[in-house]
């Protein structure tokens, strides 16, 4: 089967029911980038530059569903995860520079995910942060090693199609002005306003997204016969779900909120006597449905990663593989006890991995236009590939631009030294394929 073929067929070769049945990988993609830190560049680009970076919000949306689509294919096609795949085709060392990115992405993520959440359990309940730090850790343990990947595919589908809901609703009791937010399709990029934009991409073009979905797949079962469901829940997942919950939160606080000081649960709080209580519980219930998600989908990335590339199974049946899950769930805990702002973290979480993320892009390309997969990319397919390459590489490159005007200091530092590991091995295996120009099979 042609790729055009199945591109056409995505939906008609199966009923839409059996779709939304069967539907759930992508969603546990769209649950890490449905999360606090993609909420925190949100909140921080409405209120901050009010409707002018909406494209950038829109431009997100579309972006994260086609790199999760070219993700999709290479897991299809392989029927194997991404590190055992690169690997064997382009070496020992390009998959573990692909393992550090990702697990060095998804580790310091972690850390900041879970102070939010317990940061919003305690604002709802009134018991310390510190407690629900290591309630939660334990809670994720005990889940994920005890029933794995369903687990979280279970809870990602719930969560996020809820907050899908809770911010929508907040949407409603909040006024827009239609006319400005038309104004912020048109694209611009405010003074200072590069690290939010990379923010906002790297909530939807993230390194974990990219590299956990060949194995999400792949506890499923899904082969290239499944093409067409899983193009469907890639379109359901991120262009629609993510979509919709991106634009709602960007457009209540370009609408409402001025201090992009605000924590994400401040910006909650700050709805109430704003537009009213109701809006205030909605947001709140949101962020925390949406932490408590994302939480969960980011925990199984650097397991998945790191068992593949050790050669263990990637499924809980793998005594080790299950001990790697629940010690990443219990490493997690002491993020709960990080002090400082929470939302420019979240923010500064973000950018890390838009910095960490061409890399990522720029393997897939290159599998996908080898001898790696049995039928190459198609050129559309590779053109919005490379500009989704260009796109990151260039927010990264704005983001570290404004760091190093900023002054560095050890943070930054060590987000400038990933950087530039990273270019380096980008523009390495963009020379790479330039010279040896493979084939498709």
């Amino acid at each position: 089967m042609s790729e055009a073929t199945m591109d056409v067929t995505a939906v008609s070769g199966g009923t839409v029911t059996r779709y939304l049945r069967e539907m759930g990988p992508s969603w546990v993609a769209g649950a890490i980038a449905a999360g606090p830190a993609s909420m925190a560049s949100l909140i921080t680009a409405g209120a901050s530059y009010d409707y002018a970076l909406l494209w950038v919000v829109v431009l997100s949306a579309m972006a994260g569903a086609l790199t999760q689509y070219l993700a999709m294919r290479l897991g299809l096609l392989t029927e194997r995860g991404i590190v055992g795949v690169v690997e064997d085709h382009l070496g020992e060392s390009w998959a573990w520079i692909l393992v550090a990115d990702a697990v060095i992405a998804a580790g310091v993520a972690q850390l900041v995910i879970m102070k939010t959440v317990a940061t919003v359990s305690a604002s709802i309940t009134g018991v310390d942060a510190g407690v629900w730090g290591i309630v939660w850790a334990v809670v994720l343990a005990a889940g994920l090693a005890g029933r794995g990947y369903r687990f979280i595919e279970l809870v990602a589908k719930v969560l996020v199609s809820a907050v899908v809901v809770a911010f929508v609703a907040s949407l409603v009791v909040v006024p827009v002005d239609p006319g400005a937010a038309a104004s912020g399709i048109v694209p611009s990029l405010p003074g200072g306003s590069a690290l939010v934009a990379a923010g906002i991409l790297g909530g939807a073009v993230h390194i974990t997204l990219i590299t956990m979905h060949s194995y999400t797949m792949r506890a499923r079962e899904w082969t290239a016969e499944d093409y067409d469901l899983a193009t469907f829940d890639v379109g359901a997942s991120m262009l629609v779900a993510f979509g919709i919950y991106s634009v709602a939160i960007f457009l209540v606080a370009a609408s409402v909120l001025s201090d992009a000081s605000l924590s994400t649960v401040g910006a909650a709080t700050a709805l109430g006597p704003l537009v009213g209580e109701s809006a205030e519980w909605l947001f709140l219930l949101g962020l925390g449905g949406a932490a408590i998600s994302t939480l969960g989908g980011n925990t199984i990335v650097p397991p998945f990663l790191l068992a593949d590339k050790l050669g263990w199974g990637t499924t809980v049946a793998d005594s080790r593989y299950r001990a790697l899950l629940a010690g990443f769930a219990l490493l997690s805990a002491p993020g709960a006890f990080i002090g400082g702002e929470v939302l420019g973290q979240l923010v500064l979480v973000l950018a890390l991995g838009t910095v960490g993320t061409p890399f990522a892009i720029a393997v897939v390309l290159y599998l996908l236009n080898s001898g790696a997969v049995p039928e190459a990319n198609s050129t559309l397919a590779n053109v919005g590939g490379v500009a989704l390459l260009l796109v990151s590489g260039t927010l990264a490159a704005n983001f570290v631009r404004e760091q190093i005007a900023a002054g560095v200091d050890p943070l930054s530092g060590a987000v400038l030294a990933f950087a530039v590991v990273l270019g380096a091995a980008t523009v390495a295996l963009l020379g790479k394929y330039a010279l040896e120009r493979p084939s498709p099979a």
